[in-house]
């Protein structure tokens, strides 16, 4: 077990390390490098998984509800907290919410449990994503328009692959394969992506961040346990949900607040503390996950 844990996390963190290890001497354009994956590569991978006969997405959507209480339940149960400490709830609660599924989520189920666990990862992403850029970007500016959120490549590309798996119509083999190998860029990419980001952060805020990183799996879980028992999931999709519930702030928490203006550098600890706590949390979550989930099999 241990063996397999550090055969899933190492691959992720050695990634991100290169990333950071990069950022310091060559100072890479990751703005553009984050807008191409995230119009191009990313969109690409969800419509082709989502598109996908293969991928039967009947068979995802107790999954799907599961991801999206976790989100929105975690962001419930930490509403009064935060409003007892005195946090800014706008600064505080959505990276609580939104965590890391792109860049660490995603890539940490495929090597954790093999290529048989994108659709599943790819389904809790989308709905993370869809609940980020619609109930997030609400919780910072209740004016934001939906016709932007309808847009997005990533959201266009999620209806659509919907559209194609549900409508029985079946894609040439050739096409799905080019989408496929052109989507599979973004998995690195974010990685690459995530440790260059986690060079523009400081940990000026320390205590808060530290907060953070205990209350965002925490409260994720919190939500996730009772599902597991509740909701009809596969042993898979079970993992699935459990590791999604426990990962970090994702790093577009940041870059939402640096454009918001919405204490960009409290936002920073918390998403740069939260991801150095999942060197903890991740291991004890997937030695909890292949015991608990894949052991009684």
């Amino acid at each position: 077990m241990i063996a397999h844990i550090l055969a899933t996390l190492l691959p992720v963190f050695l990634i991100a390390g290169s990333g950071s290890l990069y950022g310091r001497f060559r100072k890479p354009d990751i703005k553009s490098l984050n807008t191409l994956n995230m119009e191009l590569f990313v969109p690409l991978l969800v419509f082709a998984v989502l598109a996908d006969r293969q991928a039967p997405l009947t068979d995802y959507a107790w999954l799907a509800f599961g991801a999206a209480a976790v989100v929105l339940g975690s962001g419930f149960v930490l509403w009064p907290l935060v409003a007892w400490l005195k946090l800014d709830i706008k600064t505080f609660l959505p990276p609580m919410m939104f965590n890391n599924t792109g860049n660490m989520g995603v890539p940490l189920l495929v090597l954790a449990f093999g290529e048989a666990a994108l659709p599943a990862a790819v389904v809790v992403f989308i709905v993370e994503m869809m609940l980020h850029f619609s109930v997030g970007l609400y919780m910072i500016n209740p004016r934001t328009s939906m016709w932007h959120i309808l847009r997005m490549p990533i959201v266009a590309a999620s209806g659509a692959g919907l559209l194609v798996n549900t409508s029985g119509m079946k894609l040439p083999v050739w096409l799905l394969e080019a989408m496929h190998m052109l989507g599979g860029v973004s998995i690195p990419l974010m990685l690459f992506a995530l440790g260059v980001r986690l060079l523009e952060v400081d940990l000026s805020d320390w205590r808060t961040g530290l907060l953070g990183a205990l209350l965002c799996p925490l409260s994720g879980l919190l939500i996730a346990l009772p599902l597991m028992w509740l909701l009809p999931l596969e042993p898979l999709q079970l993992a699935a949900l459990l590791v999604f519930s426990a990962l970090p702030p994702a790093v577009l928490n940041y870059l939402v607040a640096e454009q918001f203006k919405l204490a960009p550098q409290k936002v920073a600890s918390l998403v740069l503390i939260g991801n150095l706590g999942s060197l903890i949390v991740m291991p004890l979550t997937l030695a909890a996950t292949f015991a608990w989930v894949y052991a009684p099999l």
